[in-house]
């Protein structure tokens, strides 16, 4: 049977696992019941070994060619968590759970990757081992990092790592990547301005912290037209700003700010988080304020590797035709934690069309069906690429 054959006649199978997924939606590492799932198909599709925990919640699979000359090790990602949103979807197979649902199009991926793993213990056309992946807790849980950290690339020898997600308003059937950043990374900060509060008709007694603070705000768009190159995107956005109260005739005691960084190099962070802790300290003190700034390091850029990408560009084509291909997308400054793997071991992350869809994280969203077999193709075709049997 060809293998494309094979793919579609997985479709209908694919689109159930799908639908099941999506009925359940879990959050960060509290996955158990769709990596229970995962798990159980994997065992079924008679994966050389299935481990269970790397990463607190996340499930490894072991797929071993009919050849292993190679010596080559590569690992193929999906995530499967869910978003705290309440679906608005119409779909006959929207969330069961109550203020849960599905997104960001984890169920696809998920599925697509079962679908690939399931081809590829079929058939055993290759020449290497292929890990398949299933991570917990990318929105925003860092579940890349904590399987990173839990020795995935060493424990399982893993010499390269690719990803892939989908995209809204992406044709179906189209792809689109580039070398270098492809997406931001995601820090946040709080700073909270501490004044003296008092009488709104008198402001000259006290140390007015909405002020102060509306200084920091406006500063603080600077770094983005005065700190940095013009030609270095950043982005940085202060989201929200809290008093205690709310009376019209109070000057409140403190404000509470909170914001994000995004950019793609490195050295453009470095210097914009301190410019930050500097601009809202120093203003402060110019008002006879205080600011304790509390910056963290969110996700780091998603950079990829320029070898692997331009393999994936070669791989997309052979699924979709080199026309369907864009090799040098428009960075975007969303963030993805499949940015620590990228960190840990060369690869690429690979954008997939959804077709005509309500946007990422919204409630109306739904993963388009029509996508899973290019996924499923995708990851298939990468691994007979990558890893094809020695010529007899």
């Amino acid at each position: 049977m060809r293998s494309t054959d094979r793919l579609d006649n997985l479709l209908p199978e694919m689109t159930e696992w799908r639908r099941e997924i999506h009925r359940h939606p879990e959050l960060g590492y509290e996955v158990q019941r769709t990596a229970g799932f995962v798990a159980d198909k994997l065992r079924g599709f008679g994966l050389d070994e299935v481990v269970e925990g790397v990463g607190r919640t996340g499930v490894v699979g072991i797929i071993k060619g009919r050849a292993q000359g190679s010596g080559k090790v590569i690992g193929l990602r999906a995530d499967m968590d869910a978003l705290p949103i309440v679906e608005d979807s119409g779909a006959p197979w929207s969330s069961e759970t109550p203020g849960h649902m599905h997104a960001c199009g984890h169920d696809g991926h998920t599925a697509m990757l079962l679908g690939a793993a399931r081809s590829l213990a079929d058939s055993r056309e290759f020449d290497g081992t292929v890990i398949v992946i299933f991570q917990p807790a990318e929105e925003g849980g860092g579940g890349g990092l904590a399987m990173v950290e839990d020795g995935l690339m060493e424990r399982f020898g893993i010499q390269e790592v690719y990803g892939l997600h989908n995209m809204p308003n992406l044709p179906i059937g189209e792809f689109a990547i580039r070398p270098g950043p492809l997406m931001a990374c995601a820090d946040e900060f709080d700073i909270v301005v501490k004044g003296r509060g008092g009488h709104a008709a008198m402001p000259h007694v006290c140390i007015d912290p909405v002020v102060v603070a509306s200084h920091i705000v406006l500063a603080l768009q600077s770094i983005v037209s005065r700190g940095v190159k013009p030609t270095d995107p950043l982005v940085v956005s202060v989201t929200t700003l809290e008093v205690e109260g709310a009376a019209y005739n109070v000057i409140p005691q403190s404000v509470h700010m909170r914001g994000t960084l995004r950019a793609f190099d490195e050295d453009v962070r470095t210097v914009s988080r301190q410019r930050i802790i500097d601009i809202a300290t120093r203003t402060a003190q110019a008002f006879d304020a205080v600011a304790e700034v509390d910056y963290r390091d969110g996700y780091p850029p998603t950079v990829n590797h320029v070898e692997q990408t331009d393999f994936v560009v070669g791989v997309a084509g052979k699924v979709a035709g080199q026309d369907k291909v864009d090799p040098d997308r428009v960075p975007m400054m969303g963030a993805e934690d499949f940015s620590y793997m990228l960190n840990a071991r060369p690869g690429a992350f690979i954008f997939m069309g959804n077709g005509e869809s309500a946007n990422l994280h919204h409630p109306h969203y739904d993963f388009n069906d029509e996508a899973l077999r290019y996924g499923c193709q995708y990851w298939v075709t990468l691994v007979s690429e990558s890893m094809p049997l020695p010529v007899s």
